[in-house]
């Protein structure tokens, strides 16, 4: 493997999924300003965090592949962010319940030798099933998914919330999508296996 391998991430669902792959691998955080801008489309939007994430750790390490992501979910026109408290996650389950949300994970991976860039979007879908009051506050006083888009783990307690699920790579709901990743590392003769 030519250059250091680094995630561009501080989150630790994506270091336990980039772990899977047995690669070595180090992470920093790549503090950028996740606002999304006027007028950005949700994919835009992925695709620009992505490509920003991957380019600010590259400033720092020269000589590395830098794999960066980003994650949206949305419902219509509407993106769900992180709810961060117990009342926005119910109102967040409250307004998905019954209804599909589409989550869309980009992923870059930026050789900072040559400036080489990879960027893509998976997108996947989640079709919830119709809730209760009392499923939704049972779950989230069990689970605590606070810190997670759409206010649910699919890692976790959360597939109990699905009626279905549609995409290419189921990895990429939980944040990376690692069929994708695998392709692009050996664009960079990194092999799995």
């Amino acid at each position: 493997m030519s250059g250091k391998l680094i995630l561009a991430s501080s989150s630790p669902y994506r270091r336990e999924l980039l772990a899977r792959l047995r690669l070595p691998f180090a992470w920093e955080s790549p503090a950028v300003d996740e606002q999304r801008l006027a007028n950005e489309s949700p994919r835009s939007m992925v695709l620009r965090l992505a490509e920003a994430k991957a380019r600010a750790i590259a400033a720092r390490h020269p000589n590395a592949i830098i794999i960066a992501s980003d994650q949206t979910a949305v419902i219509g026109n509407d993106i769900l962010g992180k709810p961060g408290t117990h009342d926005k996650a119910v109102t967040q389950l409250q307004k998905i319940s019954g209804r599909t949300v589409e989550f869309l994970t980009s992923l870059a991976v930026l050789n900072s030798v040559n400036n080489h860039l990879q960027l893509e979007v998976a997108p996947f879908a989640v079709h919830m099933r119709t809730l209760s009051s009392t499923q939704i506050e049972n779950y989230l006083h069990l689970e605590q998914p606070y810190d997670c888009a759409g206010s649910f783990k699919s890692e976790g307690l959360g597939i109990a919330l699905f009626e279905k699920m549609e995409g290419d790579d189921p990895n990429a709901l939980v944040g990376l999508p690692l069929i994708r990743l695998v392709h692009m590392l050996a664009n960079e003769n990194i092999h799995v296996i």
